[in-house]
Order: C-alpha cells, then sequence, then structure tokens
C-alpha cells in the first residue's frame, strides 16, 4: 500500500484528504507543523508522496513558510513528489517551487477527482522511479563485483548487453576450450579476447595475436606454423618459428579467421585436435598445447554453405561463443566510451555533442567513435567539444525507432541548463518533443 505524508496546520483539511485517500488504499501519515512532518519523513523512508501546506503561522499569507519546508523535504528525499496545497495569493510562489521540482500545486478547495487522479499518476511514478533506480543499483553494483574479481583490462561499459558477455567470457576463461567471439567491424572483439586471456589459466604464458586478414595468402601458413630454410620462395636461408611456437604454453589470438585458408584450416583443425603441426616444408611433427581465441565478423554459417570454410574446424573453434554486439546496439556504452577517449585531455562534451553522439549509427563502431573523439580533441579550442566539432555525417538514425534513443539523466539536466531552463529549446536540442521532454524530466524528478 502507497503512503503519503500530509502536513497542514488545518485539522479539518488532514481529515478530508486522509479520508479521501483511504478511499483508494492510500495510507496516510499526518503533521500539523513542519518541523513534525520533517521528523515524519525521517522515521518513515517509505513515503512515496508529500501533500504540504504553504503557510502554518496564523495570519500568514506570503507562503515562505511552505518554500522553506518544501526544500527541507527536497533535501532528505531529492525524488519524492511533493503537491504543494494553496490559496490564490500564494500561486506565484508555488508556480516557483514547481520550477524547482515541485511536483504540482492544489488550489483550496480542491476537486476530489482531479487530486486523487494527480496523486495516483504520481504515485505510479514515483514506483517506477523507484524500480529504475534499484535496477541501476543492481547493475552497478554486477559491475563493480565483476571488476573486483577479474582483471577487465579497464575495459569502459555501462550496457547490460556487454555485462552479460564479460560475465560469460570471464566464466569461461580460466578452461582451455576455444572461443569464438563473432560481432562487427571496430566493436571491440580484441579487448574480449585480452580480457579472456587475462582471466585464463595460462595469463602468465605467451600471449600471440595475428590477424589473419592482414596475411598475404601465400604467407599465411608459414606465419602461423612455421617454415624450413628455403620452403617456398623469399624464404630465405633461416629456419621461421610460426605464430604457434611462439604462443606453446600461451594463448593464440586468430582475428579474422574467416580469411584463413582451405590448407591453413586443416592444420589448424589438427592443432586443435591433438596439438600436432608440422612446419612448411617439414616431415617433423611438433607439439604445442596452446589455447586458442579467435574472432570474426564474418558470416561462418554461410561460408560453409558456400564450401568456404571447414564445417569442422567451426565446431572445434566455436566450443564457446562470445558475440558481441554493434555499438548502436548498446547506446549506454556511447557516452562512457566518449569521455573514456577525452581523458587526459581537459575536454567535456557539450550537452548538443552528447546528443548527437547518441544518435549517430556508428557503422565503424567503437574504433570510429575513438577517431572521432582524438579529432574532435585536437580541434577543440576552448574546453569544451561542440556538435559541430564532431564533424558527424547527417545519417541520423532516421531508419530507427525513436525508442532507441533514451537521453539519460545527466545528458537531459545538461541540456536544460545549456538552453536556461527553456523547455521548447531543449526539446528540439534533443530531437524529442515537449511532451515527450515533460515525461522524462519528471520520470527522473528534474525540476524545470
Amino acid at each position: 500500500m502507497d503512503k503519503a505524508l500530509i502536513i497542514d496546520d488545518n485539522t479539518g483539511i488532514i481529515s478530508a484528504l486522509s479520508l479521501l485517500l483511504s478511499l483508494h488504499d492510500i495510507q496516510t501519515l499526518s503533521a500539523i507543523t513542519p518541523q513534525a512532518g520533517l521528523q515524519l519523513l525521517r522515521e518513515n523512508p517509505d513515503i512515496s508522496l508529500v501533500i504540504q501546506d504553504m503557510n502554518f503561522t496564523a495570519d500568514t499569507t506570503s507562503g515562505e513558510e511552505g518554500r522553506a519546508l518544501f526544500f527541507a523535504l527536497r533535501e532528505l528525499q531529492p525524488d519524492i513528489p511533493v503537491i504543494l496545497l494553496t490559496a490564490w495569493t500564494q500561486l506565484e510562489m508555488a508556480v516557483e517551487l514547481v520550477k524547482a521540482g515541485a511536483a504540482d500545486y492544489v488550489g483550496k478547495p480542491w476537486d476530489d477527482n482531479k487530486l486523487i487522479a494527480t496523486i495516483k499518476n504520481l504515485l505510479e511514478l514515483h514506483d517506477l522511479q523507484q524500480q529504475q533506480r534499484q535496477t541501476q543499483s543492481r547493475e552497478q553494483q554486477a559491475r563493480d563485483q565483476l571488476q573486483q574479481q577479474f582483471d577487465l583490462q579497464d575495459i569502459v561499459y555501462r550496457s547490460p548487453a556487454l555485462q552479460k558477455l564479460l560475465e560469460m567470457a570471464t566464466q569461461v576463461a580460466h578452461s582451455d576450450v576455444p572461443v569464438l567471439i563473432t560481432g562487427p567491424n571496430g566493436a571491440g572483439k580484441e579487448k574480449i579476447a585480452d580480457i579472456v586471456q587475462a582471466n585464463s589459466s595460462v595469463k602468465d604464458g605467451p600471449y600471440i595475436k595475428v590477424n589473419v586478414g592482414a596475411l598475404p595468402e601465400d604467407l599465411m601458413e608459414a606465419e602461423l606454423f612455421g617454415a624450413e630454410a628455403g620452403a617456398y620462395t623469399g624464404a630465405g636461408n633461416k629456419t621461421r618459428e610460426g605464430r604457434f611456437e611462439a604462443a606453446d604454453g600461451g594463448t593464440l589470438f586468430l582475428d579474422e579467421i574467416g580469411e584463413l585458408s582451405a590448407s591453413g584450416q586443416v592444420k589448424l583443425l589438427r592443432v586443435l585436435q591433438i596439438g600436432e603441426f608440422q612446419r612448411l616444408g617439414s616431415s617433423q611433427t611438433r607439439k604445442v598445447n596452446v589455447r586458442v581465441i579467435s574472432a570474426t565478423n564474418s558470416h561462418l554459417e554461410k561460408m560453409i554453405a558456400d564450401g568456404r570454410f571447414r564445417q569442422d574446424l567451426f565446431y572445434r573453434l566455436n566450443v564457446i561463443e562470445l558475440k558481441l554486439s554493434a555499438l548502436n546496439e548498446r547506446t549506454e556504452d556511447i557516452l562512457p566510451l566518449a569521455r573514456a577517449f577525452l581523458a587526459g585531455t581537459g575536454k567535456q562534451l557539450s550537452p548538443p555533442a552528447q546528443h548527437k553522439l547518441t544518435r549517430y549509427s556508428w557503422p565503424g563502431n567503437v574504433r570510429e567513435l575513438q577517431n572521432v573523439m582524438q579529432r574532435a580533441a585536437v580541434l577543440t579550442r576552448g574546453d569544451t567539444v561542440e556538435e559541430e566539432t564532431l564533424a558527424l555525417p547527417e545519417e541520423e538514425r532516421q531508419k530507427m525507432p525513436e525508442h532507441n534513443f533514451e537521453p539519460s539523466r545527466e545528458l537531459l539536466e545538461q541540456t536544460l541548463a545549456s538552453c536556461d531552463g527553456i523547455i521548447a529549446q531543449a526539446a528540439r536540442e534533443l530531437g524529442l518533443s515537449r511532451q515527450a521532454l515533460y515525461r522524462r524530466l519528471d520520470k527522473y524528478g528534474i525540476p524545470y
């Protein structure tokens, strides 16, 4: 049952409001002085709403007592909705307090139906805000716990999607099974591989990284498995140690695994199956103990259907698959990453710049964001990176549903401040209607 606090020096008003609220299953507490009301709020943290008078001393009509009480209530519980009971003589004061964060003001005498509708809406909104705060608190606790238990390689994130991926990555890290990391280019697959290796049982062993896609096809096998002197044109007189040998007792990260040649796939399958391979140009079998992490942005199942990738190798690589989503599918990570890329430069993002960053589709993912922020830091002369300095294309998420963009509390507050509290201007900056902006301000309890 919701609980409301009524603070009014008129016991008749307290009785009338208590009866009205009880008819709608809302429990009430009451006080006839501001001091008693504040004490009840301290003793009852489950109070969801306050209804307060504006004057408590006989022959006083200025509303200053109500003003002082309102700010005292907000200091105790900044997000609690407060309804002001006011006479017309205090209307200007009530409007001022609504701008400062009061939920609403109600004139005396009030309309029961309108008042109870207002109260129910505020209680529902307060419950949603409480749930959201609890969710955010749980998510923060989960992030903190993961960071305390594992080496996350200073990864910057906020999204639940990446939290879930990291939980799985750290869970499987200590086993020696192959891990396949999938996701678009620039999304951070190598970072996930670093985290798996850093928490593995061979974290103190060698960690060798190979971008298979960057290797010339005629040198790919020699790079991975080594080559005897003279094994191929240009090999020279020296024996070449391959990356597998270099990674013995540690981890080998094979990026862009879909680019591996057919013969290379055969050799890789043999290594994964029995830990054996032969150098190019040699019949001697060599044994290694290597943990293999691979990554690709290719659709390996389609490549298998087209005959370009071995199905048996896919199953060997894909014992554990970690799917990393694109940056525009985890928008909560955009601003934390952008600030991290600006760290040490003394620059900060203006609200319009933040809005632009969160609305852009980021086809190049985290890598593109990093490049944009590095360029903006160099080109910004003052302390604030403006939207124009980002120089992002005008291809904002026109094809994406509007609900994909949900401004944070911080962005809402900064935008409102930069627009001097002008709702229409702030709404334009955020790409929202005024009604949509009002709903979000109410949701977070942001005064306007």
